[in-house]
């Protein structure tokens, strides 16, 4: 009757120390989803969602430059593009802009042999041409600009993406590691009430 009785209460101080754990486990795996839930989830992932999964599948931890990746892929073109556009952005095209045209005023208003003459048409022409082509030059520089832009936004969104994956991985190893430390208290547990009962039963044998 006294083993029962010890075996009883041993069951009890298991279970209820067990309790929080099922209960826990139950909630996990109510919020599993299904294998063809996972699946439609992951169909309605992006690209790039998809790329910086495989990624930390992967452990690929090196994602390079993208900067440097895409300024390596530039035309001839481009970077005249970038470089006419700096230019002309900047206050050196300003004043040497306002010196050429100072000069070429003065010349055909002072001069004897003028070819401009007021209201200096060649002079409004050159302007007009300029205007025509500096526009599309310095907007195909802004296009490229704002492609390399929303490649660097990408390049961060994954990197971010990868950084939650990656916090969301190590508290899943945190929460194993003390799911395995309650085990071991409970197993710990578990030889000291044996040991009590053993203790207990000597002493009534002597």
């Amino acid at each position: 009757m006294v083993t029962s009785l010890l075996g009883a209460v041993v069951v009890l101080v298991v279970s209820h120390a067990l309790k929080p754990v099922a209960q826990e486990t139950r909630r996990l795996l109510a919020q599993t989803p299904a294998a063809a839930d996972l699946e439609q989830r992951l169909r309605a992932l992006g690209i790039h969602e998809l790329l910086a999964f495989e990624r930390v599948l992967r452990r690929d931890r090196v994602i390079g430059d993208p900067n440097a990746a895409f300024d390596s892929q530039t035309t001839f073109g481009q970077r005249v593009a970038d470089r006419v556009a700096t230019f002309g952005g900047s206050w050196h095209f300003i004043g040497l802009f306002l010196l050429f045209m100072m000069c070429w005023m003065i010349f055909n208003t002072e001069a004897r042999h003028h070819f401009d003459a007021y209201p200096f048409i060649l002079l409004n022409l050159i302007l007009s041409c300029l205007a025509a082509l500096q526009a599309p030059v310095i907007m195909m520089s802004q296009n490229r600009q704002t492609a390399k832009d929303r490649l660097d936004a990408q390049s961060d969104y994954e990197v971010n993406l990868r950084a939650e994956l990656q916090i969301e991985s190590l508290h899943a190893k945190l929460d194993a590691h003390q799911d395995k430390a309650w085990a071991e208290l409970l197993d710990l547990q578990r030889r000291q009430l044996d040991l009590l009962e053993q203790i207990a039963a000597r002493g009534r044998r002597e």
